[in-house]
């Protein structure tokens, strides 16, 4: 295999592994599985590429705000933090991040100030107000309330 950039040849090493690369889904892509498919379990090789579900309505606030429970941090972080806190089974996206951070800053859950990150560049750092961390009570206790109505009702036998 020729590379036609080079004029020489491309080994068949590192063609079989562009190759590879280029068809192997992403660690992100394979996060979500098949429900049958927990360790252990028979289906367990088998991984189903799926779309990822929604949050549902509402969860997105619950979860910036409580990344910012402990800490401020920039947009970025707030992202990653909750991708970590999740254990990689979430991820935000920036065009979904974004407008729930403004509208929590409208609310006046948060506030933001200007910065410097890790990597030495400009960056809004937010933080949690008074009145956030009551609405993050308030928000734990309905989920809290919510999931439980909803597990009761996924075990009725």
């Amino acid at each position: 295999v020729v590379n036609p950039g080079s004029g020489g040849r491309w080994s068949g090493r590192h063609y079989l592994k562009d190759k590879l690369a280029a068809t192997i889904a992403t660690p992100l892509d394979l996060l979500w599985r098949d429900p049958l498919s927990f360790p252990g379990s028979q289906t367990e090789d088998k991984m189903t590429l799926r779309k990822k579900p929604d949050l549902p309505q509402g969860t997105l606030d619950l979860l910036v705000l409580k990344s910012l429970s402990l800490g401020s941090m920039h947009g970025y972080g707030i992202a990653q933090r909750i991708r970590q806190l999740a254990e990689e089974m979430l991820q935000i996206e920036e065009g979904t991040l974004y407008p729930a951070v403004h509208r929590i800053e409208q609310k006046g859950w948060i506030t933001a100030e200007w910065g410097v990150s890790g990597n030495n560049r400009r960056a809004r750092y937010y933080s949690l107000t008074t009145e956030g961390r009551a609405q993050l009570e308030q928000e734990e206790r309905q989920w809290e309330y919510l999931s439980l109505a909803v597990a009761k009702v996924l075990n009725a036998s």
